[in-house]
């Protein structure tokens, strides 16, 4: 027994060392409900992230949270040109730094929420941009948000919790955003979808954004809103009707786009949620409009 233990702990240390193999810790679910925050609220790896305005996070948030926006995590603008992109993601290394002042370490288990429902494509682009920057794995979305914490009798706080600064080590970004050439030509791309997430009067056309009605041909319509039923919940069974509605298939790439990058990452945690795989089109509808990239079609 003494010779077979120490065999086995040392085929532990060998694969250990071996790239590829599978120890490594499972993958945390994309969504959480308020029971499971309430019983891990003090886990030694938790960072809960509080995604909305200051005001929001002043009048009560759930104990421990740290508060972020999704200015926190776009690049500044300079507001000295007209076809300035908007909530374009910034440099990899200061985006690094500024999530590592958060408290978000390479271990560390990050839960984040939104405060209302104004909020929550803001949110979702927050959580497209720590899977962008590789921490897709330890985040998860608290389903429903502060509304539905609060609805279920859980207590807020004004308190705010010092915050020791974490450390994330340099790595290669995810292959996660696409530009207007590949939506031009999506349809030389096999299994790739085009999906437009703003709500259906923009995309017919009977509301202008940018100047333009219509959408980039090619793309169908999954508004944001859909996914999201009343008390501002996200299920599998929900979103899987809507993309199927869509003429999405399992597998299928969605490659998402919006106004200016934020209700497309809401699509994006949906496609998720069903084990497709996603893009993003970060420059937008903005970029093809004001750049003219291409034709737009009702």
């Amino acid at each position: 027994m003494h010779i077979q233990s120490i065999h086995i702990q040392s085929i532990a240390f060998v694969l250990a060392l071996v790239p590829g193999i599978a120890l490594a810790q499972t993958a945390a679910p994309l969504l959480v409900d308020t029971a499971w925050l309430a019983q891990h609220l003090k886990d030694h790896d938790l960072v809960l992230l509080h995604s909305g305005p200051k005001k929001d996070y002043d009048a009560g948030h759930i104990a421990g949270a740290r508060h972020i926006q999704m200015a926190d995590v776009v690049k500044p603008m300079a507001h000295t040109d007209d076809h300035e992109i908007m909530v374009e993601l910034p440099d990899v290394a200061q985006l690094r730094s500024k999530l590592a002042s958060f408290g978000i370490s390479d271990n560390s288990r990050i839960v984040i929420y939104f405060s209302s429902d104004q909020v929550v494509s803001a949110t979702t682009r927050i959580l497209f941009t720590l899977d962008y920057l590789g921490l897709g794995d330890r985040v998860s979305l608290l389903n429903g948000g502060l509304p539905g914490w609060v609805a279920a009798g859980l207590p807020v706080t004004t308190d705010v919790t010092p915050v020791t600064p974490g450390k994330l080590s340099a790595r290669p970004v995810k292959n996660m955003v696409v530009d207007a050439d590949l939506v031009k030509n999506i349809s030389q791309h096999p299994g790739y979808k085009l999906v437009d997430a703003r709500t259906a009067v923009y995309y017919n056309g009977t509301e202008p954004t940018y100047k333009k009605n219509g959408h980039i041909p090619g793309a169908v319509n999954i508004p944001f809103t859909n996914l999201f039923d009343d008390k501002l919940n996200i299920d599998r069974d929900r979103v899987a009707e809507q993309f199927k509605k869509a003429g999405i298939k399992p597998g299928e790439t969605v490659v998402a786009y919006c106004h200016i990058g934020m209700q497309a990452t809401a699509v994006m945690l949906g496609a998720r949620l069903l084990g497709n795989p996603v893009l993003l089109y970060d420059g937008a509808f903005q970029d093809w409009a004001q750049n003219d990239r291409g034709p737009v079609e009702k």
